[in-house]
């Protein structure tokens, strides 16, 4: 008997008239892992979430209709609440991409572990607390005691997902539903995570597995079901999907996929007589002359605890310098540091030749424009009042007014709630435009020309004008991530900062928004730092790269000689941990 068991699963959502799965048949046997891989809205999450009873709920009801549905043998179309509370967590545990906002926040680690041992009644009373350090220990979590009694936001990324993944698992369910659950981790962590699945699927586990990494799928999955608008378009045997696709859809998501054979190439493929064909990127060229910044010696802590030790490098216009390492190794502290949004302990970071650290703010201020940050998360990111036209526009109107500390720090999650977004003088618009670097924007025709100049920026990263009236949580992830990008180019800036840029975006998408970071950076000669836990993307868009480890460089150099020929055993530990997909490159 199958552990599930669906034919021509059907779900809308009559309010919002969608509908996201049409005709969907899949079935899931005991030890065995089937993955879904497919673009933003192509129903993959909501047909995993269907299968526990969780499709839609609230203001966004779902209708599921299916000619049969079968879920451990019992007609789930028979289901009522009760039914589909008793089943999760006793038959199917649920592993969710992002683990801070699954994690109750009210409670320690430990109790919301409890919580699955209580409710299922799978050890007595005396016996949980024992058991849920068991759990943390199985899933890797160090010092699992200390972290029981900890918080959600107390821990790292890959702590949280691993505590997550405990929860799931704390009833031994014959089935994991794991949606997206290692896109914001590490490659080496990761690994573990990968490794723990395999060694749940290996005791007998089903697992349904959700991602947009095919690398990931390929590491673990013995079946592939590949959708788009809601339909199953092609699935079959793991290997034989990946390696030998037959639908142009799953060839052109194959062609996505960053590597070190894609360099210089765009990863958004056009499909011609059944073959995904990539076109060259527009050349560019990198400005040796003179650095546009220069890092020296730096060195950052926090508290009593270094965090970045000893760290230098320099940036040329139009290059790309990747930054990898693990989660804690320094990476995000260090942009933070450039961004002038920390100040270091030690060392000196100047920006155009001019001292950028160790000033103060005022004498920063007014270049604020000449270096932005494009974040992991944008929605964060943004005022949730803001439409997208104010978001894009608000650069703009610090810039010219040059107002006091609204002015202070750069567009993007980079800074604490309440602040605001980056500024100083944008450079390179012609008087024609209407701005002005003294005046700020006034009633009339400036009013018109940065209505104007937002809709340029709109086009500029591939959004309708219309899209200034909407709000960004109406937008897709990878449009929001566009708008990201506009706002950060507002001001014409000389250095971005790249913040895992991409990780939490589907193949396609993240293939669209890397093309567009290099169009522009062809175009305008922007220097980027770009910092990735993902080793293929980084292959794929720098020229250089730093290995971090506990805030120092471990290694750097040329991307193709670090990662071809690395000298640092830890930058081998790295590489050595990345899933590598099966299938040829297109």
């Amino acid at each position: 008997m199958s552990l599930i068991d669906v034919e021509d699963l059907r779900v809308c959502f009559p309010k919002a008239g969608v509908r996201a799965v049409r005709g969907v048949s899949l079935s899931i046997e005991a030890g065995e892992c089937v993955a879904i891989v497919g673009e933003s809205g192509s129903g993959k999450s909501v047909t995993a979430r269907s299968l526990v009873g969780l499709a839609g709920q609230g203001a966004e009801v779902a209708e599921v209709t299916a000619s049969r549905f079968a879920v451990n043998g019992r007609d789930a179309l028979r289901f009522g609440a009760r039914d589909w509370r008793r089943l999760r967590g006793r038959f199917a545990g649920l592993v969710l991409q992002d683990a801070l906002t699954s994690l109750d926040p009210l409670r320690t680690v430990g109790d919301e572990i409890a919580e699955v041992l209580a409710t299922h009644d799978v050890v007595p009373r005396a016996a949980r607390r024992e058991r849920v350090i068991e759990l943390l220990e199985a899933v890797g979590v160090p010092e699992p005691e200390m972290r029981a009694r900890q918080y959600a936001h107390q821990l790292s990324g890959g702590l949280r997902q691993r505590a997550l993944i405990a929860s799931a698992i704390a009833a031994s369910p014959p089935l994991i539903i794991a949606d997206e659950p290692t896109t914001a981790l590490d490659v080496t962590v990761q690994a573990q995570i990968l490794r723990l699945l395999a060694a749940r699927k290996a005791e007998g586990t089903a697992l349904l597995m959700i991602s947009h990494d095919l690398a990931v799928v390929s590491a673990v999955a013995d079946r592939v079901l590949v959708m788009k608008d809601g339909v199953i378009v092609e699935e079959g045997p793991t290997g034989r999907v990946l390696s030998a696709p037959r639908h142009d859809y799953t060839k052109l998501l194959l062609a996505a996929v960053p590597s070190a054979v894609s360099r210089g190439t765009r990863l958004s493929a056009i499909a011609a007589g059944g073959i995904a064909l990539r076109t060259p990127l527009p050349e560019r060229t990198v400005d040796h002359a003179a650095p546009i910044l220069e890092v020296s010696g730096l060195s950052a802590a926090y508290g009593s605890r270094t965090v970045v030790d000893d760290v230098s490098f320099e940036v040329y216009p139009g290059e790309t310098l990747g930054i990898v390492g693990e989660s804690g190794s320094g990476k995000t502290t260090v942009a933070r540091l450039v961004l002038g949004l920390l100040e270091p302990a030690s060392g000196e970071i100047r920006l155009g030749g001019d001292p950028w650290s160790g000033i103060r703010e005022r004498r920063r201020r007014s270049r604020r424009s000449r270096i932005q940050v494009i974040s992991q998360n944008p929605l964060d990111s943004f005022d949730p009042r803001y439409t997208v036209g104010r978001l894009v526009a608000e650069p703009l109107r610090g810039a010219s007014a040059d107002r006091g500390s609204s002015g202070g720090v750069p567009s993007g999650n980079a800074f604490p709630p309440g602040g605001s977004s980056g500024n100083g003088s944008p450079r390179g618009l012609s008087s024609e435009s209407g701005f002005s670097r003294a005046a700020p924007f006034r009633r009339g025709s400036s009013r018109g020309a940065l209505a104007d100049r937002v809709a340029e920026l709109l086009g500029r990263v591939g959004l309708p004008a219309d899209v200034a009236g909407h709000h960004p949580r109406r937008l897709s992830g990878g449009q929001r991530q566009r708008v990201a990008i506009a706002r950060a180019l507002a001001t014409r800036p000389d250095v971005l900062v790249c913040d895992e840029p991409v990780s939490a975006l589907d193949v396609s998408i993240q293939a669209q928004v890397l093309d567009l970071l290099a169009e522009i950076q062809a175009a305008d000669g922007t220097a980027l730092i770009f910092i990735s836990h993902d080793l293929g993307v980084v292959h794929h868009v720098a020229d250089r790269v730093l290995v971090m480890r506990g805030g120092r460089v471990v290694e750097e150099g040329h991307v193709d000689e670090v990662f071809f020929l690395p000298r640092h055993d830890y930058t081998r530990e790295l590489l050595g941990a990345v899933p590598k997909l099966v299938s040829a490159e297109p």
